[in-house]
This record gives C-alpha cells, sequence and structure tokens, in this order.
C-alpha cells in the first residue's frame, strides 16, 4: 500500500526536536519558525511535558467517556482561569476542524437556524460542516456545498449587519488573525459591532481561535485585543504542543443535554496530560507575555529589514503570528530558507511568508533569523 500523495513535500526528514529547532536524519539543524503549523506551543521536546506524558503514559493512556476523567476537570478549572472565561463551559475533541464543526452544530441546535456567515479567504477546517464555511471551492467538495454559508469581507460591518438583519443567520464565525488567508487582522471597531449585532438577531458569534489563539497573540486569545467575547470559542494546535486535540469554550447561555454532543477519542487522559502541560509551561515561563515582547521585537525587527533591502512589501501580525508580505513568490524565499539557510517558515497565498514559531522564541533566535532571511532576499 501507498500513502494518498496529497502533500507536496520537502525533501527532509525531521527525526528530533529541541526547542525551537529541529534535526533531519542527517544531523542538519534547522530554526524552527513553522512550529508545525503553529502547533509546537512551548518547543519541541520540553523536558516537563516529556515527563508528565511519560508518567501518565505508564499509568493509562485511555479510557472512553463513559466514566469521570479528572485530568478533563482539572484542564476546564486551569484553561477557564488562565483565559480569563471561568464561568464557561468546555467540550473536548480531537482537532481544530472538529472543533469549529461543533461549534456550528451547537450554535443550530441554539437558535434553530442554518445559515452561516463567514469572511472571504477564511479558513476554518477541512470536515463537512467546517469546510463549507471555508473559503477555497477548491477543497469543497459537492457533497459539502449545501449553500448554507454566506463570504463577506474582512472589516465591512455594514455588509455584515445587512445579512444579519435579514433574520435567518445562524451564526458568524471568524479567525481574529486569518491564518491561511494571509495573516489579515480584524479591527476592534468590525468586531464590536459585530457583536452587539449578532446579539441583536439572536445570531451566535463564533472566534475561531485554533490558530491565532491559545497565547500566540500576546493574549491567550487573539480577540481579547479586541474587546469582545464571543458565544463559543474553538481552540486546538498548541493546546496539545503536537498531541491531537481540540476543544470549544462554550457560553453559560447554552445548556449541555445528553447525547447532543459526543467524541471516541476527545479529552482522552494522554491529550488532556498535555494540555496541562502546556499550561504549566506557560505558567511558569510566562509564555504569553513572551510571545507579545518577542513578537514585537520581531515585527520591528522586520520593518528595519523592509529598509535596508528589497523585496519587503508589509508586516503585519500580532505577537508570534506574523506575516511578511513579499514582491515575489514565496516559493523561492522559503526554498532557500530551507535547504541554504536551514529555516522553516510558513506561508499563504503566493507572496505572504508565515512566521508561527514556539511561543519560547528569543531575542537572539529572532536576530538569527533576520540574518538568514536578509541573506537570502539579498541573493534574488
Amino acid at each position: 500500500m501507498k500513502l494518498f500523495d496529497v502533500y507536496p513535500l520537502f525533501d527532509i526528514n525531521i527525526v528530533k526536536g529541541k526547542g525551537v529547532n529541529v534535526w533531519d536524519d542527517k544531523g542538519q539543524e534547522y530554526l524552527d519558525l513553522y512550529g508545525g503549523h503553529a502547533v509546537i506551543s512551548i518547543g519541541h521536546s520540553h523536558p516537563h511535558y516529556v515527563e508528565m506524558m511519560t508518567k501518565q503514559l505508564n499509568a493509562l493512556g485511555f479510557y472512553s467517556n463513559s466514566v469521570i476523567n479528572k485530568l478533563q476537570v482539572e484542564l476546564a478549572e486551569r484553561l477557564g482561569k488562565i483565559s480569563g472565561y471561568e464561568d464557561y463551559q468546555f467540550f473536548l475533541i480531537n482537532s481544530g476542524a472538529e472543533a469549529n464543526e461543533n461549534a456550528l452544530k451547537l450554535a443550530s441546535f441554539k437558535n434553530g437556524r442554518k445559515r452561516v456567515l463567514s469572511f472571504e479567504k477564511a479558513f476554518h477546517g477541512r470536515t463537512s460542516l467546517a469546510v463549507e464555511v471555508t473559503n477555497n471551492p477548491k477543497i469543497i467538495a459537492p457533497i459539502n456545498d449545501n449553500n448554507h454559508v454566506t463570504f463577506l469581507p474582512l472589516n465591512d460591518l455594514e455588509a455584515w449587519e445587512k445579512e444579519l438583519a435579514k433574520g435567518d443567520v445562524c451564526a458568524c464565525i471568524l479567525e481574529c488573525i486569518q491564518g491561511v488567508g494571509g495573516v489579515n487582522m480584524v479591527t476592534p471597531e468590525f468586531a464590536q459591532g459585530l457583536q452587539k449585532a449578532c446579539k441583536k438577531y439572536g445570531s451566535i458569534l463564533i472566534c475561531d481561535e485554533i490558530q491565532c489563539g491559545y497565547g500566540r497573540s500576546g493574549k491567550f486569545f487573539a480577540h481579547q485585543w479586541l474587546g469582545i467575547r464571543p458565544d463559543i470559542i474553538s481552540v486546538a494546535k498548541g493546546i496539545g504542543n503536537g498531541f491531537p486535540m481540540g476543544g470549544i469554550l462554550i457560553s453559560p447561555d447554552f445548556e449541555p443535554i445528553y447525547g447532543q454532543l459526543g467524541t471516541t477519542f476527545g479529552g482522552n487522559h494522554l491529550a488532556c496530560t498535555a494540555a496541562l502541560a502546556v499550561l504549566d509551561v506557560f505558567e511558569k515561563e510566562g509564555l504569553v507575555e513572551n510571545a507579545h515582547l518577542v513578537g514585537e521585537y520581531l515585527m520591528d525587527e522586520l520593518r528595519q529589514l523592509q529598509q535596508r533591502t528589497t523585496h519587503i512589501k508589509s508586516v503585519r501580525g500580532q505577537g508570534l503570528m506574523v506575516g511578511v508580505v513579499l514582491d515575489i513568490p514565496h516559493k523561492e524565499v522559503r526554498n532557500k530558507l530551507i535547504h541554504e539557510q536551514h529555516c522553516f517558515t510558513g506561508c499563504s497565498s503566493t507572496d505572504i511568508l508565515r512566521i508561527l514559531p514556539p511561543l519560547c522564541l528569543t531575542r537572539d533566535n529572532v536576530d538569527d533569523f533576520i540574518q538568514r532571511l536578509e541573506t537570502v532576499l539579498n541573493e534574488l
């Protein structure tokens, strides 16, 4: 049997990681400013994470959600406290797509409606409902194209209010910093106006914090820069530092009903242990504040680089979620960064480098990256 060939791969086999660095099977070290697509939050192979996971695996890896799992209770309590959502409820699943799937389902249960408003260039996942609210026809199969979604421009409050006023909108779903869409930023004015309009017309406000949240923006959630409090918040990626995990934080306005939502693997013992280890490190090492401070330094240094070299048109983002807009396709820049400078970055569109490092990134790491990027840009 062969693998189903849907991923274009770099010819690199990564076999080891430590902090913000990874190594291939030939012993070559790389600076990782991609974090496995914003998944590595506390750094590769953090010793506390490894110790907790090993200890839990030696005790119990999995049992079903038909019995008490006190790790789930502890995680919900600690996540509520650190994020500022102690009064919310928590439902655990396995991935970001599942988180958005359940968020949309719960919204529809709440108000009985079907239509969803989503941003142009949005990305929310690849499962049935999640892919339908994703603005990319190439990955929406005919069976997913059920005419539930209206895509609207970023930050155009008038357009969103016009659709909400029709009275049939189940939910509005938004990334407060778009990921795949190109690190585009939601404004506070739009977010606050949208929240007010959702309340007025009985629609549910869902913030997809899968990539931009969980400390990456320099606050626990990116929407906390915008002065809003969504009805449902979806999380995944950095929650388990690489262990598959997702969840939704749910307003107290929602009443749980037995059997309404469910999962086999969600919230299993190993997953909860991974998430608790992440919160331990966040608190002990101040990684959310680090994301804010080092992120500001990174963007300042990139803007200074913009003055010294060609090819950088603009820099945007928040915390350690940064987009570098180029005047050339990103493909050659990324190839040179990886194969010549041994540095991983992400990308979006055709001309944007996406910087998504572990939240333990340091200023020295930033200086290292800037030097590598400058070398590449000066050669093009």
